[in-house]
């Protein structure tokens, strides 16, 4: 087997995110593109000598042949144990359990999340470290770095591997195991939820219909929903990883799930609607004419968390996005359990999960999870909502019912406004931080501003500061609006503008109730001289 270095040249535009690396496709195809963003990963790790590396990714285009690319190079730099799974697929939240399970040094995932598929859509790379999170920001940094640097990569000369079959390849020094995707996670997931009671919620003639959205998470949802739990054959729809997911852009949302929002609300709805992103660690959930937002979902996993058994005596506290609307504080409050707010970003829970300060966190874009794996996780989610249903026999529509009547109800909407201009969304913060000294006690529609900042953030553990990540507006009449911009597109950037406003009265008119702040939003911000008029809009 040859080993060899190979001259390389840096790329001004290989910078690792919160979420990794993401680019189009059609960049990540330029000559040494991939292997220097490998190769950067590599040199920004000490002793990983003949340990184990994991691989897969959401099965999107450009993935396999990716695969071949960094078994190679993995080979070169000299790691002794290979694990990918077969046909290059694994969920992100199933890669956070095996690292765990396997005691792995690390995991590289190619996904681009819930961004689009196909020949002209997006493609991305990110690292897990050995407690199964999302690199730390530092280290993300230091690959940014030595990808400015980069002058060479190493790789090996070793025939592609046949990842169609499970498999165990001895290369040299380097074992390559190629392992089902599946199962490992789906036995772990046993272990949490009570599968029994939801097998027998099931046999009661209870349906569903679980949008896998051609990604990554059809083959588990078909072994677990289907083949574990009794659902009916055909529960799972769109369940084929594609590498252009089907033409389906695989956000789970009201947009992007159309067809799926559109049969919850149709006289053929099933008791259960629910949906997961491209890699697997986003979902959605409606009932029969009724959405849960992200916010009340994870109030109500907050309120039943202490009923699963594998969480009895373990909530110790929970943590949200600052975008996400607040119900979770008020049942954090009646429980006694301390409840964080944070920046944008799954890697900003993964101290305080670690350090048992919180065991339930979620953010506005329907990731959740727990100490469970070290990422966000859509099927746990959906798992989630299965047992709670079967412990209280009731809808997610009389539950999230009873949740508002006991701690108010939040209504919330959100406006995604993108420019490949990035210094669009610049311009616009810039222009309102410097209003921030001027704005308190002034009336802007039917609202009167209380309180104007900059949100920073200081890790409870480490102390670490993170600034600048957004402008926050507390309204009067339980009103906010909170202005963030977002990099988690490949190119340009988005701005966000989250309204929330907590309703004095049971059941005001959705459609109406948000239309006040909606104009105090647009007077204040003046979104339309930086950003146009187009925005992508979720009410929720």
């Amino acid at each position: 087997m040859d080993i060899f270095a190979v001259p390389t040249k840096p790329y001004s535009d290989q910078t690792f995110g919160t979420s990794g690396l993401r680019k189009k496709v059609s960049v990540f195809g330029q000559e040494h593109y991939l292997e220097n963003a490998v190769q950067s990963i590599f040199d920004c790790l000490d002793n990983f000598e003949g340990k184990t590396l994991i691989i897969g990714g959401d099965g999107r285009y450009y993935n396999n042949h990716a695969l071949q690319v960094i078994i190679k190079m993995a080979v070169a730099n000299q790691f002794g144990h290979i694990i990918v799974g077969q046909d290059g697929l694994l969920s992100t939240p199933a890669v956070s359990h095996l690292i765990q399970k396997r005691q792995a040094f690390g995991a590289i995932i190619l996904t681009a999340s819930h961004n689009p598929g196909g020949k002209e859509g997006d493609f991305g790379i990110k690292y897990n470290i050995s407690t199964g999170a999302p690199a730390p920001a530092a280290l993300g940094e230091a690959f940014s770095k030595r990808c400015a640097n980069i002058d060479r990569y190493w790789t090996s000369k070793i025939p592609d591997i046949d990842l169609s079959k499970q498999s165990e390849i001895n290369i040299s020094s380097t074992l390559i195991e190629i392992i089902d995707p599946v199962i490992d996670y789906a036995e772990y997931c046993q272990e949490i939820f009570d599968f029994e009671a939801i097998k027998k919620l099931f046999s009661s003639g209870f349906k569903m219909t679980f949008d896998a959205m051609n990604a990554v998470t059809g083959p588990y949802a078909k072994y677990i929903f289907e083949e574990k739990l009794g659902a009916t054959p055909g529960t799972v729809v769109h369940g084929k990883p594609l590498p252009d997911f089907g033409g389906l852009h695989p956000e789970p949302n009201l947009t992007y799930a159309k067809d799926l929002v559109d049969l919850a609300y149709s006289e053929q709805a099933p008791d259960l609607c629910a949906a997961s992103d491209g890699d697997g660690d986003r979902y959605m959930i409606l009932g029969k004419s009724f959405f849960v937002t992200p916010a009340d979902s994870l109030a109500v996993f907050a309120e039943y968390m202490e009923k699963i058994p594998f969480y009895k005596g373990k909530f110790y506290g929970a943590a949200r996005s600052m975008p996400t609307a607040a119900i979770l504080d008020a049942v954090c409050q009646k429980l006694k359990k301390e409840c964080y707010q944070t920046p944008t970003g799954w890697k900003f829970f993964g101290n305080l999960l670690e350090s048992q300060k919180i065991s339930l966190c979620g953010e506005e874009s329907f990731g959740a999870g727990t100490f469970h794996v070290m990422e966000k996780d859509g099927l746990w989610a959906i798992l989630f909502w299965l047992n709670i249903l079967a412990l209280t026999g009731e809808s997610p529509k009389k539950i999230v019912q009873k949740l508002w009547k006991k701690y108010g109800r939040f209504y919330t909407k959100t406006y995604s406004y993108h420019t490949d201009a990035a210094k669009d969304v610049d311009h616009l913060i810039d222009a309102l931080s410097s209003k921030i000294p001027t704005l308190p006690g002034k009336k802007i529609n039917n609202f009167v501003v209380q309180k104007v900042y900059l949100f920073d953030y200081t890790d409870p553990v480490t102390n670490e500061k993170t600034t600048n990540q957004g402008v926050v507006i507390d309204l009067s009449e339980d009103a906010r609006i909170f202005v963030r911009k977002s990099g988690t597109s490949s190119s340009g950037a988005t701005l966000k503008v989250y309204l929330s406003q907590k309703s004095k009265t049971s059941t005001p008119d959705p459609a109406l109730f948000l239309t006040d702040l909606e104009t105090a939003m647009q007077d204040l911000l003046q979104i339309q001289k930086y950003m146009g008029n187009k925005a992508e809009v979720s009410a929720t």
